[in-house]
């Protein structure tokens, strides 16, 4: 290569590289001054049959915060946002019928309702419902496998609230 052209490399390759700047999947960044978020305890409102719930939503919605490293979970008076959710409806239905009315599978819809709340301003940033599934088998009278269908819904909607949070803006 004549040295005239690598010259040039050298001149541009840089300023290509620069350009591009620094990009993410996310879409825009969240809220400006929000760093940290309590996440109040969820209400269960559903009249579902599992007394665990609320506190599993919880849990796994905090666990998410503080594994994406955007916000830092916090107490309420130390705290930029908070989040305040409901389960609405937690519904579970046949999903796969075999001959003789025998279900073989199940799903468990679960509807959130969300509240991101900016306390410096005491604003609203957003409101939104949320609605996911999980399937599991159905076995005579097994609720480990509902467990697990549940288990499976509560991931999902933990997941797309934690994308509400850090994208959108």
């Amino acid at each position: 290569m004549a040295p005239v052209m690598r010259l040039l490399i050298l001149l541009f390759l840089p300023g290509i590289f620069l350009s591009c700047g620094v990009y993410g999947f996310r879409g825009n960044n969240p809220p400006e001054g929000i760093s940290k978020i309590f996440v109040q305890q969820f209400e269960d409102l559903s009249g579902f049959s599992e007394p665990t719930l609320a506190e599993q939503f919880t849990q796994d919605l905090k666990v998410r915060i503080t594994s994406d490293n955007t916000f830092r979970t916090a107490e309420k008076v130390t705290a930029d946002a908070s989040l305040v959710c409901k389960i609405l409806t937690v519904v579970d239905d046949a999903l796969v019928i075999v001959s003789g009315e025998t279900v073989t599978r199940r799903k468990v819809t679960i509807t959130v309702s969300a509240d991101f709340l900016d306390l410096k301003k005491q604003k609203s940033i957003w409101t939104k419902n949320f609605t996911n599934y999980g399937e599991y088998v159905s076995s005579s009278n097994d609720f480990s496998e509902r467990a697990n269908g549940v288990r499976i819904a509560v991931n999902r909607i933990t997941e797309d609230i934690m994308i509400d949070l850090t994208s959108n803006w």
